[in-house]
């Protein structure tokens, strides 16, 4: 095997191992955004639950106040969850370049890989025709 072909053998498997990397980070980044939309849907939830209904019979007014500082906290979880959804889109959008730089980097080290054995089999094929021609041998039909 010609130290080219060795050297491109090499940064071939490196390739792979990164695209292989970059697809893991991709997947846990798309983890990652069902998370958090989990955890933003449950925040809203949550907040509607607590949200005051018409109720025949009076409250006083300590649970309202408790349910009001409940609510205000729910809604500032919720703006954390939402800007905790927007920063992994993000990083999911980043991810997902970073795999296809990674895909590209590798087809082209492939390509790179195919046109060397077309060039040393072209190589042999010429190496062939240069070749003068020559008598081998006598070959008889058996007699």
């Amino acid at each position: 095997m010609p130290a080219d072909a060795k050297k491109l053998s090499r940064i071939l498997r490196v390739r792979t191992l990164q695209l292989g990397l970059t697809r893991a980070e991709e997947a846990r980044a798309v983890d990652r955004v069902a998370s958090e939309l989990a955890l933003r849907d449950r925040i809203a939830r949550l907040a509607d639950e607590v949200a005051p209904t018409p109720s025949p019979q009076p409250a006083d007014s300590l649970s309202f106040a408790a349910a009001a500082h409940y609510r205000e906290r729910l809604h500032q979880s919720a703006q954390a969850a939402q800007t905790r959804v927007t920063a992994a889109h993000d990083g999911l959008a980043h991810a997902q370049a970073a795999t296809r730089e990674a895909r590209r980097d590798q087809s082209a080290v492939e390509k790179l890989i195919v046109r060397a054995d077309h060039a040393a089999a072209l190589k042999a094929i010429r190496a062939l025709e240069a070749l003068p021609p020559g008598r081998g041998p006598k070959r008889h039909d058996p007699c």
